[in-house]
C-alpha cells in the first residue's frame, strides 16, 4: 500500500499515523525554535520563529494539518515557555491558525505557488489578529495600528519566512517522496 501519495504536485498524503507524527514534530519545532532564539537575545516579535514551522506544514502536508500545528503551536509554547504573554496568546493564536489554513488551502485547492500563498496567509492571518484585537479591545491604539505595529516589528521574520519556507517545503517534499516511496 501506498504511504506517500502527492496530490495534483501541491502537496503530499501520508497515513493518519504519520501524519501525527508530523504535526507533533511540526509542533515541537515551532516551540523549540523561539526558546533557541529567545537564548541569543532574538525577539520573537522581530524574527517570528513560531510561523516557520506554521507554514511549513501547512504547505508541505496541507490546511489540516496547517490548522493544527497553527492552533496547538502558540498554546503549547505558553504553556512551556510563557510565550506569547497571555494578553498575546489569543491573537497570535488565531493568527497562527489562519497562517496554516490560509497557506495550505491556497496550495492544496487553489494549487497556488508557495510564495504566493505564504503572502496571502501572512495579510489574512494579519485581518485575523486585526479582528481579535478589536473584539478583545486588548490594544487601546486599535486593531489597524497593532497590525501595523507588529508588521514594522516583524518585518525581518516575514523576509526570513518568504525566502527559507519554500525552500524548506520543496526540500522536505523531495526528501519524503523519496523516503516514503522506497517502503
Amino acid at each position: 500500500m501506498e504511504r506517500v501519495n502527492v496530490i495534483s504536485k501541491q502537496v503530499i498524503r501520508i497515513r493518519n499515523f504519520e501524519l501525527v507524527n508530523f504535526s507533533v514534530l511540526f509542533v515541537a519545532l515551532a516551540v523549540a525554535l523561539p526558546l533557541i532564539t529567545h537564548q541569543f537575545n532574538l525577539a520573537g516579535q522581530i524574527f517570528l520563529p513560531m510561523h516557520i514551522f506554521v507554514f511549513v506544514a501547512a504547505l508541505l502536508l496541507g490546511w489540516h494539518t496547517g490548522l493544527l500545528v497553527g492552533l496547538l503551536t502558540p498554546i503549547i509554547s505558553h504553556f512551556v515557555s510563557g510565550l506569547p504573554l497571555t494578553t498575546l496568546l489569543p491573537q497570535i493564536t488565531v493568527e497562527l491558525a489562519i497562517y496554516g489554513l490560509m497557506a495550505g488551502f491556497i496550495r492544496e485547492k487553489l494549487g497556488w505557488n508557495l510564495w504566493l500563498s505564504i503572502l496571502v496567509a501572512m495579510i489574512v492571518g494579519r485581518v485575523g489578529l486585526g479582528f481579535v484585537v478589536w473584539l478583545l479591545g486588548t490594544n487601546q491604539a486599535g486593531p489597524v495600528n497593532q497590525v501595523i505595529t507588529v508588521v514594522k516589528l516583524g518585518w525581518p521574520g516575514i523576509l526570513i519566512q518568504l525566502a527559507l519556507v519554500p525552500l524548506i517545503v520543496i526540500a522536505l517534499k523531495k526528501f519524503l517522496a523519496n523516503k516514503f516511496q522506497d517502503v
